[in-house]
Protein backbone atom coordinates (compact mmCIF):
# COMPACT_ATOMS: atom_id res chain seq x y z
CA UNK A 1 0.00 0.00 0.00
CA UNK A 2 1.60 3.60 -1.25
CA UNK A 3 2.82 6.24 2.29
CA UNK A 4 1.33 9.61 1.85
CA UNK A 5 3.34 13.07 2.25
CA UNK A 6 1.49 13.14 5.92
CA UNK A 7 2.06 9.44 6.96
CA UNK A 8 5.85 10.33 6.13
CA UNK A 9 6.05 13.59 7.70
CA UNK A 10 3.89 11.75 11.05
CA UNK A 11 6.11 9.52 11.08
CA UNK A 12 9.58 11.50 11.11
CA UNK A 13 7.53 14.17 13.32
CA UNK A 14 7.63 10.82 15.82
CA UNK A 15 11.27 10.22 16.01
CA UNK A 16 12.93 13.71 15.74
CA UNK A 17 11.92 16.15 18.41
CA UNK A 18 11.24 19.60 17.88
CA UNK A 19 13.47 21.89 19.09
CA UNK A 20 12.97 26.07 19.68
CA UNK A 21 15.54 28.76 18.71
CA UNK A 22 16.85 28.90 22.48
CA UNK A 23 17.63 25.23 23.01
CA UNK A 24 19.27 25.19 19.62
CA UNK A 25 21.27 28.23 20.16
CA UNK A 26 22.29 26.75 23.87
CA UNK A 27 23.20 23.42 21.99
CA UNK A 28 24.99 25.70 18.97
CA UNK A 29 27.37 26.73 21.98
CA UNK A 30 27.99 23.03 22.92
CA UNK A 31 29.21 22.36 19.20
CA UNK A 32 26.03 20.96 17.81
CA UNK A 33 25.54 21.77 14.03
CA UNK A 34 22.82 24.06 12.73
CA UNK A 35 22.14 22.54 9.01
CA UNK A 36 19.97 24.45 6.70
CA UNK A 37 18.60 22.36 4.48
CA UNK A 38 16.98 24.86 1.87
CA UNK A 39 17.69 25.53 -1.62
CA UNK A 40 20.31 27.80 -2.64
CA UNK A 41 17.93 30.48 -4.28
CA UNK A 42 16.08 30.27 -0.93
CA UNK A 43 19.12 31.10 0.75
CA UNK A 44 19.59 33.81 -1.59
CA UNK A 45 15.95 35.14 -1.37
CA UNK A 46 15.31 35.13 2.42
CA UNK A 47 18.64 35.32 3.98
CA UNK A 48 20.29 32.86 6.45
CA UNK A 49 20.92 31.76 10.30
CA UNK A 50 23.85 33.08 11.73
CA UNK A 51 26.45 30.18 12.42
CA UNK A 52 24.49 27.73 10.17
CA UNK A 53 25.56 25.58 7.56
CA UNK A 54 24.01 24.51 4.27
CA UNK A 55 23.72 21.37 2.49
CA UNK A 56 20.49 21.17 0.11
CA UNK A 57 17.73 18.28 0.92
CA UNK A 58 18.82 17.04 -2.24
CA UNK A 59 22.54 15.93 -1.37
CA UNK A 60 21.83 15.10 1.80
CA UNK A 61 22.28 11.42 1.99
CA UNK A 62 25.41 12.15 -0.20
CA UNK A 63 26.80 14.57 2.08
CA UNK A 64 25.97 12.71 5.33
CA UNK A 65 27.61 9.28 4.07
CA UNK A 66 31.33 9.51 4.79
CA UNK A 67 31.60 6.48 2.23
CA UNK A 68 30.55 8.91 -0.74
CA UNK A 69 33.30 11.43 -2.37
CA UNK A 70 31.01 14.23 -1.25
CA UNK A 71 31.26 13.20 2.26
CA UNK A 72 30.67 17.08 4.12
CA UNK A 73 33.01 16.62 7.34
CA UNK A 74 30.87 19.23 9.54
CA UNK A 75 28.58 16.04 9.15
CA UNK A 76 29.42 13.67 11.94
CA UNK A 77 27.36 10.82 14.07
CA UNK A 78 28.39 11.62 17.03
CA UNK A 79 27.43 15.46 16.42
CA UNK A 80 24.01 16.47 17.45
CA UNK A 81 22.60 18.36 14.45
CA UNK A 82 19.75 20.89 14.57
CA UNK A 83 17.91 20.85 10.89
CA UNK A 84 16.06 23.86 9.97
CA UNK A 85 14.23 24.47 6.29
CA UNK A 86 11.36 27.08 5.27
CA UNK A 87 8.68 25.56 7.50
CA UNK A 88 9.76 22.74 9.20
CA UNK A 89 8.97 19.43 7.13
CA UNK A 90 11.41 18.74 5.00
CA UNK A 91 13.70 19.11 8.21
CA UNK A 92 11.44 16.89 9.56
CA UNK A 93 11.82 14.31 6.58
CA UNK A 94 15.73 15.43 7.00
CA UNK A 95 16.05 14.45 10.61
CA UNK A 96 14.21 11.16 10.13
CA UNK A 97 16.63 10.17 7.42
CA UNK A 98 19.56 11.11 9.47
CA UNK A 99 18.35 9.24 11.91
CA UNK A 100 18.14 5.94 9.57
CA UNK A 101 21.55 6.64 8.74
CA UNK A 102 22.60 6.36 12.59
CA UNK A 103 23.01 10.00 13.74
CA UNK A 104 22.59 9.66 17.31
CA UNK A 105 21.46 13.50 17.81
CA UNK A 106 18.80 15.00 15.92
CA UNK A 107 16.04 18.29 15.85
CA UNK A 108 14.07 19.43 13.67
CA UNK A 109 14.04 23.65 14.65
CA UNK A 110 11.45 24.24 12.23
CA UNK A 111 11.58 27.05 9.71
CA UNK A 112 13.94 29.69 9.24
CA UNK A 113 10.79 32.09 10.31
CA UNK A 114 10.69 30.42 13.00
CA UNK A 115 14.53 31.12 14.10
CA UNK A 116 13.68 34.97 12.93
CA UNK A 117 10.75 35.40 14.76
CA UNK A 118 12.76 34.29 17.98
CA UNK A 119 15.35 36.37 17.99
CA UNK A 120 17.73 34.13 16.38
CA UNK A 121 20.75 36.52 14.29
CA UNK A 122 20.12 35.96 10.55
CA UNK A 123 22.09 37.18 7.64
CA UNK A 124 20.41 40.08 5.35
CA UNK A 125 18.97 38.24 1.48
CA UNK A 126 20.79 38.51 -1.17
CA UNK A 127 20.99 41.89 -2.91
CA UNK A 128 19.30 40.99 -6.65
CA UNK A 129 20.85 45.13 -8.14
CA UNK A 130 18.86 46.19 -10.42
Amino acid sequence: MPVTAAQLLEAAQAVVPKISTKDAMAKMAEGALLLDIRDAPELELHGRANGSHHVPRGMLEFRADPATPFHDAELQFDRPVILHCASGGRAALAGKLLKDMGYAEVYNLGGFKDWKEAGGPSSEPVDPGM
